[in-house]
C-alpha cells in the first residue's frame, strides 16, 4: 500500500470522527440564551476534541510526508491510532454531560493517553521501515511535546477524582501546546519534497 492510500484512509476516518462529535451537539430545548448555556459543556467539550482531532490531522499529514516507505506494521500501528482516536466521540460526549463527574475526565485522559502513545508508536514504525537516519528520525530529535504530553495525561487521568475541572484544564494546556506550529518535520524534509 502506498502512502497517498494509508492518508487518504486516515482522512477519511477522521472526518468521519468529526462528523459523529457534531452530530453529537443537539438543538437546545428554547429558543433563548438560556436553553443555548446549558450546552456550554458538551460545546467545550466538542472544542477541545475538534482541536485535538486536528492536532492529529494536521501532524499525521506531515509524518506521512516523511515517510518514504510503508510495512505492514506502520498499517497497523496507524490503525491502532485510528482506534483510539475513533473513541473521541463518545469520551467527549460523555465528559460534556458529565463535566464535574471524575470518571468522565479519566476516561477521556485515557484515551488521549492511547492516543499519544499509539501516536509515538506509528512514528517509531515509519522511522523502522525507513531505516536509521531516516528524515523523520533526524526531524523528531528530543522530541520533547511527545515526551510530556503523556505524563500530563497521566496526572490530568489522577486529578480527575480530586479535581476533574483542574484535569480537564490539563488537557486543555496539552492542546495549546500542540497548536504551536511545530515546524520539524517541514524542515527537515529535502527542499525537493
Amino acid at each position: 500500500m502506498g502512502k497517498a492510500r494509508l492518508e487518504a484512509f486516515s482522512d477519511g476516518v477522521l472526518a468521519i470522527i468529526i462528523t459523529i462529535m457534531v452530530l453529537e451537539l443537539k438543538v437546545p430545548h428554547g429558543d433563548d440564551l438560556a436553553a443555548l448555556a446549558t450546552m456550554l459543556p458538551k460545546f467545550v467539550a466538542y472544542v477541545l476534541s475538534f482541536i485535538y482531532v486536528g492536532i492529529y490531522w494536521n501532524n499525521h499529514h506531515h509524518l506521512l510526508h516523511a515517510a518514504h516507505h510503508t510495512s505492514g506494521s506502520v498499517l497497523w500501528a496507524n490503525l491502532n491510532l485510528l482506534f483510539w482516536l475513533s473513541l473521541f466521540p463518545v469520551t467527549t460526549d460523555w465528559m460534556g454531560e458529565h463535566p464535574l463527574a471524575p470518571w468522565p475526565s479519566a476516561v477521556y485522559g485515557s484515551v488521549l493517553l492511547a492516543a499519544a502513545i499509539s501516536y509515538y508508536l506509528l512514528q517509531r514504525r515509519i522511522i523502522a521501515a525507513d531505516g536509521s537516519g531516516s528524515v523523520l528520525e533526524r526531524a523528531l530529535g528530543r522530541d520533547w511535546k511527545g515526551k510530556l504530553s503523556p505524563l500530563a495525561y497521566l496526572s490530568g487521568i489522577v486529578l480527575s477524582f480530586v479535581q476533574p475541572v483542574a484535569a480537564q484544564l490539563i488537557y486543555v494546556l496539552v492542546a495549546l501546546m500542540w497548536l504551536i506550529p511545530d515546524r520539524r518535520i517541514e524542515h527537515g524534509l529535502p527542499a525537493a519534497d
